[in-house]
Order: structure tokens, then C-alpha cells, then sequence
């Protein structure tokens, strides 16, 4: 009689086992879908048709975390990134690393992201690096936080100069619609501004992003079914801190979530990306 109570609760458990992450598409897609480039839907919820790889090594920057398959995005961003690392160079800006941008098919993340759907999402460490990283550096990278979270003052100790020069390069690309960075880093910048500096506009204050620059372009031309957010308030944005600093002082510290977000109802042009995908097992 025990044993047969100990089988059923074991039946149970394994009935009752989280699949969400098993059962999304997205996560599955080994692939880009072959048809021309088109960011569909919005930042939080779509999918990109013909995507391209950025190269895992360009002039001036190194992708990281490959094995997370998260390297793929529009060809306006793939330029993008190119072309920016290229201008840093020049700036004496050696080594960029790029963190996550999109799936092969784009589409929702199991865990982390809400965004990075489309294609048009890059995050940019912070973290300085003028020697090339080996193969064994890139697949762990240790991130470097330029905030203070506990004082909510920008880490004087890791904070520099470059770190400014790689928001106002990538602020001043007509290509790029916001930049999400810790509110803590906008009132760094916004102590530092000028009446020059009105690219100040794109740099929101945003959760978290305290050891990268989250960069999100503007949808391609032409491509109707891409959905821009909203466009920014006019001004330099720098009167809405003193809200942030608030919410941030009262913030509870967040914990990873330990299960994978339900998924949502793409946009129906997304459905045949990811016909006859089989999900992660």
C-alpha cells in the first residue's frame, strides 16, 4: 500500500511538470526563416523574417555567449553594430562586446528579455575590453556594474569617460530610436551635459541595466508591419529622476524567475516561422 502511494505521487509530480519551456517555438528555432528582412509586430511581442548573423568577430567588437544562439537580428541592425564599433575604434574604443540581440527567428525568450523580439535590440556591455577574449572568456563573461546599487550613485571606480562617448556615439545614429540604461547612469550623463547635448533625449531611464546599454533602432522603412513605440517627450529628460530614484529606493530586490514566461499570441504573420518546428526537449 505504501509503495503504490509512493508511484502515484511520483505520477503526479511528473504530470504535473512545467512545460511551457519545452513547448515554445521560438526557443527552438535553430534557423533564420528564408524570405526577405521584416521586423513583424512590436519590441515585446513579434518575430523577424530573414535574419542575418552578425559575424561572431568584426572590427572592433566580439559577440558573447554564442552558445545562447542569440546573435541573429535585422539587417539594420547587423550594420549597425558594425558601423558603430568602427566609429568607437576610432574613438580609442577597442573592443565592444555584444550581449543578446535576437533569436534566429526572433520571437520570446523563455527567461530574461521581454523584448528583443524583432531584430532591432542589441545589448552593448560596459564592461572595457582592449585585448581580444579567448573562446573560454566569451562563452562566461563576467559583467562589471558602473552603479552602486546599494548607495544608487553612479561606482566612481568603474565609471569612465569611454563610457559616455559610447551613449552619445550611439544616441547620435539616426538609426537608433532609445537607449535603456540604469537611472542612475541618465543622472551621470545629465551632470555632465551641456546645451549641446540634446541626443540625452534617447537615453531612457529603465530596471536594471546597470552593466549594459540596451539599444533599440527605429523600424526599417517601409516595413509596414513593424510598430514604433511611441515617440519621446521633447527635453533632455532629466527632470523625470527624482521619480526614479524614488521607485528605486523602494524597489524590492528581484529575484530570477524560476519559471518561463507564458507565451503570447503572435501577430498572425509570425505563424508560418514557426510551422513544423519541433520544441526543445
Amino acid at each position: 500500500m505504501k509503495l503504490l502511494k509512493v508511484t502515484v505521487s511520483l505520477l503526479i509530480l511528473l504530470t504535473c511538470k512545467p512545460t511551457l519551456a519545452q513547448n515554445n517555438p521560438w526557443e527552438a528555432a535553430t534557423s533564420t526563416y528564408k524570405a526577405p528582412a521584416a521586423a513583424i509586430g512590436s519590441y515585446a511581442n513579434g518575430c523577424l523574417a530573414g535574419a542575418q548573423a552578425l559575424p561572431l568577430e568584426g572590427e572592433g567588437y566580439q559577440v558573447i555567449r554564442s552558445q545562447r544562439q542569440r546573435y541573429y537580428g535585422h539587417p539594420n541592425l547587423v550594420n549597425f553594430i558594425s558601423d558603430y564599433a568602427k566609429q568607437l575604434k576610432q574613438q580609442g574604443i577597442n573592443n565592444i562586446l555584444v550581449g543578446d540581440m535576437s533569436m534566429p527567428r526572433g520571437g520570446q525568450f523563455n527567461f530574461g528579455h521581454s523584448s528583443h523580439q524583432i531584430g532591432l535590440d542589441v545589448d552593448i556591455w560596459l564592461k572595457l575590453e582592449n585585448d581580444t577574449l579567448s573562446a573560454k572568456q566569451l562563452a562566461k563573461p563576467y559583467a562589471v556594474s558602473v552603479v552602486d546599487k546599494k548607495q544608487l550613485t553612479i561606482n566612481k571606480s568603474n565609471w569612465k569617460g569611454e563610457h559616455r562617448t559610447m551613449l552619445k556615439v550611439a544616441a547620435q545614429d539616426e538609426r537608433v530610436a532609445r537607449i535603456f540604461v540604469s537611472p542612475v547612469i541618465k543622472e551621470q550623463l545629465c551632470n555632465q551635459r551641456t546645451e549641446q547635448d540634446d541626443w540625452l533625449q534617447k537615453i531612457r531611464p529603465w530596471w536594471g541595466h546597470t552593466s549594459h546599454m540596451h539599444v533599440r533602432l527605429v523600424c526599417p522603412a517601409g516595413d509596414k508591419q513593424c510598430k514604433n513605440q511611441k515617440p519621446i517627450a521633447k527635453g533632455h529628460g532629466c527632470d523625470e529622476l527624482d521619480w526614479w530614484k524614488t521607485q528605486l529606493s523602494k524597489a524590492p530586490t528581484l529575484k530570477p524567475a524560476k519559471k518561463p514566461k507564458p507565451l503570447k499570441v503572435k501577430p498572425l504573420p509570425c505563424e508560418p516561422l514557426v510551422q513544423n518546428l519541433q520544441a526543445k526537449q
